[in-house]
């Protein structure tokens, strides 16, 4: 009745290898449930959806040149106006629907006062949009 430790029993051993059987059923079973569900999700409600055409509306507002000269004088779309013109065109311009772009170009040796005058006038004539129109650095 003694217990040997160095038995030879093949029974208690420990098992080396994975046992992969279970492992491929539920993989199996999933697959399955996933197969089934899938077109009932896919096809669960069918609507025929009315055809209709539409395109994006790209209007561009106009743009309008005014330039200031080095001497002071105003041109609008490269023709010279005064201030009182000025002002007019300008109460007109804003009234067009979209409302252009007021392009401001202004010579490098023009007084502050004029540009800054010029950008009041837009102003009070209800013109919002002013860009100014530089020359790029040349290296």
């Amino acid at each position: 009745m003694g217990m040997n430790t160095f038995s030879s029993d093949d029974d208690d051993g420990l098992m080396n290898e994975i046992n992969m059987t279970p492992l491929v059923d539920v993989m199996l079973v999933l697959l399955i449930v996933f197969m089934v569900t899938i077109p009932v999700i896919r096809h669960a409600v069918k609507i025929e959806l009315p055809h209709a055409s539409s395109q994006k509306e790209d209007t561009k507002p106009a743009q309008i040149d005014v330039s200031i000269q080095a001497d002071g004088t105003v041109l609008w779309d490269g023709a010279p106006v005064d201030s009182a013109a000025l002002g007019a065109k300008i109460a007109s311009a804003a009234q067009a629907a979209p409302q252009p772009v007021l392009r401001l170009s202004a010579d490098r040796k023009v007084a502050y006062e004029k540009v800054a005058q010029l950008m009041s006038a837009a102003q009070r004539g209800g013109l919002a949009k002013i860009g100014f129109v530089t020359d790029p650095v040349k290296d």
